[in-house]
């Protein structure tokens, strides 16, 4: 029955995709005309196309893989505003869990993705036509062969910024920047129980290009009692029971600042990241208990 849980799924999957890719990809490309208002309406007509993409997706997951899922904190949210969503990040089954929670409740999300995820068929094309930064991670090593690498991505995320101050938005951040796993955990030799280290750049330069227009900042934790799952895992109806607590947070003025050249500013906003994650941390050890 796994087995064909899976391969139904996928099947339903790759058909809702492939539906709803072609106006996403069609209205991404008239966005390339340059006349704002045709570019505004476009890009709201291929968001609500994702969001019948992923009314789809949903509706496969309860005909063959549902799962109990327990929700707490969802409160004070509008599709009208701007928010900053956070979250852990342990599985690719976060990014499903995550669009069905706040699905109707917040405007589209919107993740920041690694440049090689462009290549993805058909994802990658719909991804760029709803405006999707791509990000190019660039290693210590990259930087001392080519300093001119420097604050590439901080170039990056503030054009993307620009464009999403022009309609409501969701944008989605991995803090810890990479999945969970005990070996990266020991490997970090992280303060936390059961999360990775949080970066703090990435949220940091979003809330300076954009924090005046943020109205709140939604803090998503997810624990998956039974283990993390894979996609596999997922998609054959193993995974019984998903627990998800959100926390609607005020945006700080304390939090908008010159992240890369205040000293002052970058370590006091790692010290409230910190803070926020050792609540986090908690709040997963009182889900595991």
């Amino acid at each position: 029955m796994s087995l064909l849980r899976c391969i139904l799924s996928l099947i339903l999957y790759t058909l809702n995709t492939l539906v709803w890719f072609v106006p996403i990809f069609i209205f991404g490309l008239i966005k390339l005309l340059p006349i704002t208002p045709l570019q505004k309406a476009c890009s709201w007509l291929a968001k609500e196309c994702a969001s019948f993409w992923v009314a789809g997706n949903n509706l496969t997951q309860n005909m063959l893989s549902p799962f109990k899922l327990n929700v707490e904190g969802l409160t004070d949210l509008k599709r009208q505003d701007w928010y900053l969503v956070i979250a852990n990040h342990q599985s690719w089954v976060d990014i499903l869990v995550m669009q069905r929670v706040l699905h109707r409740q917040i405007p589209f999300l919107n993740f920041f993705l690694k440049k090689e995820l462009l290549y993805v068929p058909f994802l990658g094309l719909a991804w760029w036509a709803l405006d999707f930064p791509f990000m190019t991670r660039t290693s210590k090593s990259q930087l001392k062969k080519n300093p001119k690498l420097k604050g590439k991505d901080v170039e990056t995320t503030r054009k993307a910024c620009e464009k999403f101050k022009a309609m409501p938005v969701s944008i989605v951040n991995f803090v810890e920047g990479t999945r969970y796993t005990p070996q990266k955990h020991q490997r970090q030799n992280s303060p936390f129980k059961h999360l990775l280290k949080p970066k703090a750049g990435g949220i940091a330069f979003v809330m300076q290009a954009m924090g005046e227009q943020l109205s709140k900042v939604v803090n998503v934790t997810i624990h998956y009692p039974d283990g993390i799952p894979t996609f596999v895992d997922f998609v054959s109806g193993r995974v019984k029971q998903i627990d998800v607590h959100v926390d609607v947070l005020p945006v700080s003025e304390n939090l908008i600042g010159d992240y890369s050249n205040d000293n002052d500013f970058r370590v006091r906003f790692q010290a409230e990241l910190n803070q926020l994650w050792n609540q986090k941390d908690e709040q997963l050890q009182r889900l595991r208990s």
